[in-house]
């Protein structure tokens, strides 16, 4: 492992001396919190001063990376590996009379996120600040982020997550760089004296977007990138007037208004107020973003013109698409650039990343809700979107290709058509998502400019979720290898395949899975009271929840499995534990429900005398990036039974592969190049690909008639409507299968998804055989690091060289 020149001596002086400094106590009489903090400080310190060196070293192009979600997970751990120091700050913690893991719980998970875009976004960070990427992220810094799920009556519930006050140690507020940014008012047109239009702003309000810096070490700490998350605060702290009239509450309300907009990840958007914040939040994050960028291009190089020389802003998502408008509005009304010039600089620096193919998931706008809150960035809407109209015509006439691919329609603003319109390169997450992009999703506008869409496929940060979350196979990888070597080069780690015949590797894989399991067992005893079964397979699906994602399809499978164990007792069956992780956003009432019947069939289950030690259900609660680093070392089996043609990519499959559980799944996102590296030999697929589902849903899919034909799936959907042990029925979710047309085709996939099951299961039952496919998931996964992702867009989209 990397050693900086920190020694521990040195890391143990400088946290107590951060005790004494920040909180007046002694290292013999802090809490455990203070230490985690103290530490975070002196991490963080260090961090700093390699941050202060490197400007100096200020490239000529950098990039800017815009998500409205970082899912950064806990930092200290990370922070210290990267810098080489890990080993440094435990023995300076064992020192000081703490055990380190007990310091390291005392972190909570940056809960900047909701699922697979802010825990891209954080590997993205890591690789890009590893490769010496110099890149700056951008956010919201959310008071409360994503909502702590607590299980309350079989039911999820949402607590709100006060992630922020654990993490101040390494927040640095820059208040010497904040901004303003307006809302509402109306537009004053003028025209000079040469005919050029020239647009006052006024009746606005304003709120001051204060950004608060989190540093992400690359690992060796030769590069040190930050992550800007932006805090709304008022421009009024106080109405005086009212405050002394006596209207105590009223007098805050200005400040209350201004700064609800960084409360809370995704507020309900269910109605109006909800839908406005959500703009809001949108404008703030990039309205902040770029008067930054734009601030020190401007200090740096002194020519606005020269900006998309210099910069390339990366949006992950629809989300941060403001930017485009945004752009152009400081271009011209704070710069004086004419719509052409401007437009070319805005075309040359923006590209998008897509991460979804479902046409009703991209993002659209109420028309009159931009108009009112964003008049300026409405005008300029209008006019990008009579250009593009224009220009749509003269390729395509008076087709219906116009109307689809407008930017302003039906009274909404199309978000991912004013990418189509703007960003000069458009980006899938995975090759069969590239190539929806293209034939499908996108297809109009690919016809007219095919060389700006591409694809790369989405990567992990390995040094995480292998070396660091699983340090027993790492150091088996590492001593079979001869180096750590794969910690940089994550390619080179195909040659663990070369042992996956051997004999005492195989035994050796074995036991470091059950002493995962054990350590993961231990986990699920303090955080949920659950006993785990380590003597039987884990078999995992740990995702958000959403229909497509199709967690009900295996709680469908859990229950055949159940039936088949009344049914037949004596028969020859490999233990397994099926865990679940899932949050459902909090509007989302099926996959409420669906979580609802997970909760049911697991108490039924593991309540089940017929079967005890042979199926357990395990739903994990409230999972996040920490949780995850428990299980993934654990796990055996990965469940990846997304309907093909809906997964962009994910990357929890890759995360598991990488932690050596063998994939039984459908050819969907990434696990079609999983299989490419894999073969049928070692990867379980099953089920309609994405072509097959188009054409059954064109030739009348009647998921009813599937059922009837399908005796023991009728059970299963029988004992739904019936209920388990509590008496709670889900004849509505039978009832949106059966005579809801099964949108996602969990009736059509059950029987290939079963049948597929089973054969794994006789596979995997053997011991050696297990061992093998761990291994070869595991070296195969190489490929799928973000340092190869990143390297990708570094050469294909942003050309910096590496």
């Amino acid at each position: 492992m990397y050693k900086s020149q920190i020694s521990r001596d040195e890391v143990r002086s400088a946290i107590e001396d951060k005790l004494c400094a920040q909180f007046g106590v002694t290292s013999k009489n802090a809490t455990d919190d203070q230490v985690f903090r103290a530490s975070a400080i002196v991490i963080r310190e260090i961090m700093s001063r390699l941050l202060a060196f490197g400007e100096d070293k200020k490239p000529d192009r950098e990039v800017h990376y815009l998500s409205m979600e970082f899912l950064m997970g806990r930092s200290l751990m990370k922070n210290a590996f990267n810098l080489g120091i890990s080993e440094a700050l435990i023995g300076a913690l064992s020192d000081l009379g703490r055990n380190a893991s007990d310091i390291f719980e005392e972190e909570n998970d940056a809960g900047l996120g909701n699922g697979g875009l802010g825990r891209l976004a954080a590997c993205y960070m890591d690789s890009m600040a590893s490769l010496g990427i110099p890149a700056t992220g951008y956010s919201i810094c959310y008071e409360l982020g994503i909502f702590r799920q607590k299980i309350r009556d079989g039911k999820q519930t949402e607590v709100a997550d006060d992630w922020r006050s654990a993490a101040e140690s390494w927040l640095v507020t820059r208040s010497d760089e904040a901004v303003e940014v307006r809302f509402g008012g109306h537009i004053v047109p003028h025209w000079d004296n040469y005919g050029h239009y020239h647009a006052e702003h006024i009746g606005y309000t304003t709120v001051t977007a204060v950004p608060r810096d989190m540093l992400i070490a690359g690992y060796r700490g030769e590069t040190v990138n930050t992550l800007r998350l932006w805090d709304a605060r008022s421009t009024t702290a106080l109405d005086m007037y009212l405050f002394s009239e006596g209207e105590y509450v009223k007098s805050l309300e200005q400040r209350t208004m201004s700064e609800v907009i960084t409360k809370v990840l995704y507020p309900a958007d269910d109605h109006i107020q909800g839908k406005q914040l959500r703009l809001k939040q949108q404008y703030f994050f990039v309205s902040a973003t770029v008067q930054c960028i734009v601030r020190k291009h401007m200090d740096r190089y002194g020519d606005i013109r020269s900006f998309a020389e210099h910069h390339v802003i990366q949006i992950n998502d629809t989300h941060p698409t403001l930017v485009i408008p945004e752009l152009m509005r400081i271009f011209m009304d704070e710069y004086g650039l004419g719509w052409d010039e401007a437009w070319s600089i805005v075309t040359n620096a923006v590209a998008y990343t897509n991460h979804t193919v479902m046409s009703e998931a991209l993002e659209k706008w109420p028309q009159e809700l931009i108009q009112t809150l964003l008049p300026r960035v409405w005008e300029i809407l209008c006019e990008i979107n009579r250009r593009w109209c224009e220009y749509l015509r003269a390729q395509f006439g008076e087709s219906e290709k116009v109307g689809r691919n407008l930017i302003i329609q039906d009274d909404g603003v199309h978000m991912a058509n004013l990418c189509l319109a703007a960003c000069f390169k458009i980006n899938g997450v995975s090759a069969l998502h590239g190539e929806i992009l293209k034939t499908d999703l996108f297809r109009d506008v690919c016809s007219l400019t095919p060389e700006r869409f591409t694809y790369v496929t989405n990567g992990i940060d390995h040094r995480r979720w292998l070396a660091q979350i699983n340090p027993r196979l790492n150091s088996l990888v590492c001593d079979l290898l001869g180096s750590e070597s794969y910690l940089q080069k994550p390619e080179t780690l195909v040659r663990f395949a070369d042992f996956a015949d051997d004999t005492a590797v195989r035994d050796r894989v074995n036991e470091i899975k059950l002493l995962n399991k054990q350590d993961f067992a231990d986990f699920a005893r303090r955080q949920d009271g659950f006993v785990l079964n380590t003597d039987a397979i884990l078999d995992v699906q740990v995702k958000r929840l959403h229909e497509y994602k199709r967690q009900l399809m295996c709680a469908m499978l859990i229950t055949r499995l159940q039936n088949l164990l009344h049914e037949q007792p004596n028969i020859d069956f490999t233990p397994r534990t099926f865990v679940f992780g899932a949050k459902a956003a909090a509007g989302y009432y099926t996959a409420k429900r669906i979580i609802e019947l997970i909760l049911s069939l697991a108490d039924d289950v593991n309540h089940d005398p017929k079967c005890k030690g042979k199926l357990q259900v395990y739903f994990m609660e409230n999972y996040r990036v920490s949780a995850a680093e428990a299980l993934m070392p654990a796990a055996q089996v990965s469940e990846q039974i997304s309907t093909a043609g809906k997964e962009a990519s994910g990357t929890g499959n890759m995360k598991l592969m990488l932690n050596g559980a063998v994939t039984i799944g459908t050819l969907d996102g990434a696990n079609v190049e999983m299989h490419e590296r894999l073969g049928d030999k070692n990867m379980f697929l099953f089920g309609l690909h994405a072509d097959e589902v188009t054409a059954l849903k064109a030739a009348g899919y009647d998921p009813k008639a599937y059922a009837e034909r399908d005796r023991e799936l009728t059970a299963v959907l029988d004992r739904f409507s019936r209920g388990f042990r509590d008496g709670k029925s889900y004849s509505d979710l039978v009832s949106g299968l059966l005579y809801g047309g099964d949108p996602y085709m969990l009736i059509a996939d059950y029987r290939s998804y079963a049948q597929t099951h089973d054969r794994m299961y006789a596979s995997i039952a053997d011991d050696g055989e297990r061992a093998r496919l761990s291994i070869i998931n595991t070296a195969e996964a190489g490929i799928f690091a973000a340092d190869r992702a990143v390297s990708e867009y570094a050469e294909g989209i942003w050309k910096i060289k590496l």
